[in-house]
């Protein structure tokens, strides 16, 4: 959605709220939605944040989707005719694209409509490889198809090569169907086809505006871009044209239960529009929703216990009122991370020791989730396949043993040691306050740390550029499968190349990855995960912190609203009521 990712993280790097207004001929339901900081880019090739993405996903459209109401997630045809037909030992795919799939109206069409061919698909995939773009999803691709590397080494920078040069492993069958030729099987490529990255992107629309798109938008989804002020709002309206898409008839016993089918077999996008305000802080989100301004909200941490009671359930107040509570799991993690290129952290783990038993992850769960995260034994998140509870982590909160390892990096009481530098994620209230934590926990030990205050596009390009020195990084993932979190730490992913932004390198730990990129589910793949996990601990990039989970509210008229880390698209389900 994940970059970091394309979720709602209990920091409130995003949170979505909706809110139906009237127009003079009768109700319009216009959703109402907050980002929490500012779009970065909408360009899928490059967004890979939790803002931007919940932008971009309701625009763009890929071959697969994950099905709203089943869960354990599923895979389900979304531009997909079909599943795709798979020959030669799994090295090759062949995909079957839906007729007659019209793009949202430009220019370059010159009034005409413009339909989904396979060679859009084959541009989405050029741009993650052509180095201009700073895709930033080349790494699902890389070493991976056939001739891919060939193509980005010899296009480099000219846009004239990127139009003409082909991809080995990449051949247009005809207008409907495409084949993939891989170097290795690779088991995930399913869920590469399930995000925005491949969203298809016809080339003349990226000559025209020479290959930026950052501030336009070309696809094929229910909404499509109507306005976009960078620092106070984006508008999305309701697609027309948009094709025959019925709401889901089956779901798993919590949306049977529940009662999000009683819209099964109707035609979506119930909805006539989208609004997303940037609003950073917590507090007018909270007054907003009270007073029924705001329709759906992730509880603030300061508002939590108003919200909750002491055994975890609704408050009676706001039960009264019709406000509902959805507890929802996720997939996602958080760490602090080490620069390991620095020449302070990265080069003395005693020091990493040090800083990772001197902070009191308990208390910072406590001050910062209100008790709702989960305290992290494992890199890996409950629900990822080859999780193990028996993990532990190489390091607890122990300021005697803190000092001790801050004693054999060299640096007794901090004596001599140079200011090390956090970075905030976002300048709200709470990033401010988990970094005065952070900083007044080091103290104890004699450690002085400096914090830098950023804005989130100014946080991401620090972090693409593997410009940081320690902050809280995190992950969700962007498919079910550990092999997704474990390449945020392979050599070749390193920034600004890739995702790698704590500038890990192990050979041991790449040979493993390896091994394990082309492993179905199973006995071995989760022992490689282990080998995998045990590398990294005793190298310490990553101190662990937490897994999220999410508590969120709606009042009552907000209907087939299902929290998810993975489903992205999810504005096209839901609908309004009068209220």
């Amino acid at each position: 959605m994940k970059s970091i990712l394309r979720v709602l993280f209990c920091t409130l790097l995003i949170a979505t709220i909706f809110s139906c207004k009237k127009a003079g001929n009768g109700k319009v339901n216009i959703v109402n939605a907050l980002l929490t900081a500012k779009i970065d880019t909408l360009d899928p090739a490059v967004s890979y944040d939790a803002v931007s993405g919940t932008v971009v996903y309701q625009v763009y459209e890929s071959l697969f989707e994950y099905h709203y109401l089943k869960r354990p997630y599923t895979l389900q045809e979304n531009l997909a005719a079909s599943q795709p037909t798979v020959e030669n030992n799994g090295l090759r795919y062949i995909f079957t694209i839906k007729k007659g799939i019209p793009y949202h109206d430009h220019p370059v069409f010159n009034g005409k409509p413009r339909y989904v061919k396979a060679e859009d698909f084959l541009t989405a995939i050029k741009r993650q490889a052509f180095v201009p773009t700073r895709g930033q999803g080349y790494f699902l691709f890389e070493g991976r198809v056939k001739g891919i590397g060939k193509f980005r080494k010899d296009a480099g920078s000219d846009f004239g090569k990127f139009e003409s040069l082909p991809i080995e492993g990449f051949n247009v069958i005809d207008d409907q169907t495409f084949s993939l030729d891989l170097t290795k099987p690779y088991p995930q490529l399913l869920y590469a086809f399930a995000m925005a990255f491949t969203a298809p992107i016809p080339l003349e629309v990226i000559k025209y505006h020479k290959n930026d798109i950052s501030s336009v938008m070309v696809g094929t989804g229910p909404f499509y871009l109507e306005k976009w002020d960078r620092n106070l709002q984006v508008m999305l309206k309701r697609y027309p044209k948009y094709r025959n898409v019925l709401y889901p008839s089956n779901g798993d016993r919590h949306a049977n239960a529940s009662g999000m089918l009683s819209d099964a077999n109707k035609k979506i996008p119930f909805l006539m529009g989208i609004k997303f305000n940037i609003i950073k802080e917590p507090n007018p989100r909270w007054l907003k929703f009270r007073k029924k301004e705001i329709d759906y909200l992730r509880i603030p941490k300061d508002n939590f216990a108003t919200a909750i009671t002491g055994t975890g359930t609704l408050s009676p107040e706001l039960k009264k009122e019709g406000i509902q509570l959805q507890i929802a799991p996720t997939l996602t993690t958080w760490w602090m991370a080490f620069n390991m290129e620095d020449q302070v952290v990265g080069t003395n783990k005693n020091l990493r020791m040090a800083i990772a038993h001197a902070i009191d992850t308990d208390k910072f769960i406590n001050l910062f989730t209100n008790n709702v995260g989960l305290s992290a034994n494992s890199i890996y998140a409950p629900g990822v396949p080859g999780y193990s509870p028996t993990i532990t982590q190489p390091f607890k909160f122990d300021l005697d043993i803190a000092k001790d390892y801050l004693k054999k990096a060299g640096f007794e009481d901090g004596k001599g040691l140079p200011t090390i530098t956090y970075d905030t994620r976002t300048n709200n209230a709470v990033e401010r306050q988990m970094s005065e934590f952070f900083k007044t926990q080091l103290l104890h030990i004699g450690v002085d740390l400096k914090v830098s205050i950023n804005n989130y596009p100014g946080f991401l390009e620090k972090m693409r550029n593997g410009n940081l020195q320690f902050w809280r990084g995190g992950w969700t993932l962007d498919y079910p499968d550990g092999e997704n979190l474990l390449q945020l730490l392979i050599t070749q992913n390193k920034a600004p190349k890739g995702i790698n932004d704590a500038m890990y390198s192990n050979p041991k730990f790449d040979a493993l990855f390896e091994k394990l990129k082309v492993l179905p589910n199973g006995t071995e793949k989760y022992q490689i995960m282990k080998e995998m996990e045990e590398t990294m601990q005793e190298d310490l990039p990553w101190a662990m912190l937490y897994y999220r989970r999410g508590y969120n509210l709606n009042h009552g008229y907000l209907k087939n609203y299902r929290p998810s880390d993975l489903i992205n698209n999810y504005f096209k389900y839901l609908r309004l009521e009068p209220r």
